[in-house]
């Protein structure tokens, strides 16, 4: 058997209720960030392809946002890119948060996989978090549902039980060549990956300050020929009182925002940053189907 003989390749997608730790696990079995991660819930809007290559196999992760009830638009496109990326998965991950439990989330989820036929894998996570007993009832629990064909615990945080978890996904990935270069660990450009690197510090530095609506698109990337780049981004909130919280007393909280992002820019991109952040006021930035188009979202859902 020739080497591209032994090759295996297919996408397995992370499903699971808001802060389950899908963002979380993607960056840690692809081994770099890529996928934002933040305390604030459904911090993922839309899919996120993270590649791994690991014992001839190339699995391509899809971190999809956190699956819940939509209210209101940009609700209902997150839903709807979830589910677009478990759709043509060639293995489905149901990551569950042991410490929150058999959530209504949860089992929205599980009746959506039901609906579709579908068979998943159900990872417990944060299991570092919860006793042994309770652990196991829930695991019962969840297995009565009938769907899912393995179950893992792990923490996504650590790393326990993760390669156990890896190992069963390499194994049932389908025999073919790679889709992607050794090399590159995702698809998402990287002026949409700049502008995530931005908002997960405005989620971080700001907490509970700033509405969840906020959102940042990179509207120039310059390149000069000492290998730095300029990046100029815009950060759309929906009322002025917003932009003064973003701005901070004499603008300390942007300048903040700034220079943490810009330094793990620095450090993902392997290059130096020059990044200017605008604050811009767009009252109905959330029924602008350019907003939408810019985070990767489809506005017609």
């Amino acid at each position: 058997m020739t080497e591209d003989q032994a090759k295996r390749c297919g996408y397995a997608a992370i499903l699971g209720a808001p802060n389950a730790g899908k963002s979380t696990l993607l960056n840690r079995m692809v081994g770099a960030k890529l996928s934002i991660v933040s305390p604030k819930v459904q911090t993922t809007r839309t899919k996120v392809l993270g590649i791994q290559v690991k014992d001839q196999a190339q699995i391509i992760y899809v971190d999809t946002p956190g699956i819940f009830r939509p209210k209101r638009r940009l609700d209902r496109a997150m839903v709807a890119a979830a589910w677009t990326g478990a759709a043509d998965a060639d293995q489905v991950v149901l990551l569950v948060d042991a410490v929150d439990g058999f959530t209504d989330d949860v089992r929205s989820i599980i009746a959506e996989l039901k609906k579709q036929k579908r068979r998943a894998l159900l990872a417990l996570n944060k299991i570092d978090a919860l006793k042994r007993d309770r652990l196991l009832a829930l695991a019962q629990a969840l297995d009565a549902e009938g769907i899912f064909d393995r179950i893992f615990m792990i923490s996504a945080l650590t790393g326990d039980g993760v390669e156990d978890l890896e190992r069963h996904l390499i194994a049932h990935m389908p025999a073919g060549p790679w889709l992607f270069p050794e090399d590159q660990l995702s698809d998402m450009p990287q002026r949409l990956l700049s502008s995530e690197v931005t908002r997960e510090q405005l989620y971080l530095q700001l907490h509970d300050e700033l509405p969840y609506e906020a959102t940042v698109e990179t509207e120039t990337w310059e390149e000069f020929k000492d290998g730095s780049a300029k990046i100029q981004q815009a950060i759309f909130v929906q009322r002025p009182s917003q932009k003064a919280i973003v701005l901070g007393k004499g603008g300390k909280r942007i300048k903040s925002i700034s220079e943490k992002a810009r330094a793990e820019l620095e450090a993902m991109f392997e290059r130096r940053i020059h990044l200017f952040l605008f604050v811009k006021v767009r009252e109905n930035w959330l029924e602008d189907r350019e907003r939408f188009q810019a985070i990767g979202l489809d506005f017609d859902t």
